[in-house]
């Protein structure tokens, strides 16, 4: 497969600066800055904007973020968040008392908080699963899976270490024992490659502004088909049958419309966000997210054997999300590491005793070398 050669062009990162901290927040792109500057000017003007523009923006959103997972698009609904769209799923899953809600040890806290809600509503049980031994984590989670689980929630990369999950593997062991799974794919969705036929999660949920490189308060949500008729987080006027004719808004009703598209969150036609949005997504759909993939797994391999030769532990390539990497540190790492990274306009993150490395298509190798020279003086 051919790489994608380096397109810093397209953001608005000066030569000096090595930012390689995607998994916090992504840097829009130019284009699509220029997007959301030109929709939001139409607000200057909101007798020019005619009722069609509330749906027009969805609807040409709606398909591209369906191909981007594999999916159909009567499958995908508009979130402005990743706790939003599983607020969404938590209404619509049933669990009985003593089921249990399989969590992995040290998920991000919105894939947690909604679980406890939910436990404690229907008197589940969450079970959190760690790695023990050699153990993978896709085998711990495997292993932890019974006829006992009623939901399993994961991601694809785990946020810390970007340790992988198996995720065709785990949704076909949900299957068998009945268990629905929900996904929070906001740390590899749009850098990782993901198809809902080989997985087939009852949900799942992205956020926009990481590695999809969109504007915050923007994401979307995936629902199976059989989850296609539940009941939204709340309850909006554009999200029911026949919105687009405004003089019968009047003429209530308790339809909604079709697909997940019930699910959609209220003030959903953004006229800065989505097409902002929307030109992020068509950037990653003209790279392609295979080739996005690869390219990052070439430079991310470089990356970690230079940090393996310097002794900081970042794990088998097999066992990590190609896009992402996170480093052990040793004890006598100075606690203020990021912000001396950060003095000499490098960026990079810390997640517990790990120094989380993320690079993308803008990264050039004099960012690449300048950070491993400052890692040299910094841990000594």
């Amino acid at each position: 497969m051919n790489l994608i050669p380096n397109q810093r062009h397209l953001f608005d990162i000066p030569d000096d600066v090595a930012f390689l901290n995607v998994a916090t927040m992504g840097p829009l792109p130019i284009a699509s800055f220029e997007a959301g500057q030109r929709g939001f000017a139409r607000k200057l003007q909101p007798w020019t904007i005619p009722d069609a523009d509330f749906f027009e923006d969805t609807r040409q959103l709606r398909p591209l973020l369906a191909r981007l997972i594999g999916a159909d698009d009567a499958g995908i609904a508009f979130v402005p968040s990743v706790s939003y769209g599983l607020a969404v799923a938590a209404q619509n899953l049933a669990l009985s008392r003593g089921q249990k809600i399989l969590l992995l040890e040290d998920q991000f806290p919105s894939n947690v908080y909604t679980w406890r809600t939910l436990a404690a509503d229907t008197s589940a049980e969450i079970e959190t699963v760690s790695a023990r031994g050699n153990q993978s984590l896709s085998e711990a989670l495997l292993e932890a899976i019974g006829p006992d689980t009623g939901l399993v929630a994961c991601p694809q990369v785990r946020w810390t270490d970007g340790a992988r999950i198996d995720l065709a593997a785990i949704g076909a062991r949900c299957r068998e024992a009945g268990a629905a799974l929900v996904l929070d794919l906001t740390q590899s969705c749009g850098a990782m490659r993901f198809d809902v036929k080989d997985v087939q999660p009852d949900f799942m949920v992205a956020a926009g502004y990481k590695w999809l490189l969109g504007p915050y308060a923007t994401g979307f949500l995936y629902a199976a088909p059989h989850r296609r008729n539940g009941r939204p987080l709340e309850q909006n006027w554009i999200n029911r049958e026949g919105a687009e004719d405004f003089s019968r808004l009047i003429d209530y009703t308790d339809r909604y419309a079709p697909g997940a598209e019930r699910y959609d969150m209220g003030e959903r036609s953004n006229f800065a966000l989505l097409p902002a949005f929307r030109a992020s997504i068509e950037l990653i759909l003209s790279w392609g997210v295979d080739r996005i993939e690869a390219t990052l797994a070439h430079r991310n391999r470089a990356i970690a054997d230079a940090l393996e030769s310097r002794g900081l532990k970042v794990g088998p390539n097999t066992e990590r999300g190609p896009h992402y990497l996170g480093a052990l540190l040793p004890e006598h790492a100075p606690p203020d590491l990021t912000q001396r990274l950060r003095a000499q306009q490098i960026y990079a993150s810390k997640r517990g005793n790990r120094l989380r490395i993320t690079p993308h298509l803008f990264t050039s190798d004099d960012d690449v070398q300048r950070f491993l020279l400052a890692l040299d003086q910094m841990l000594g």
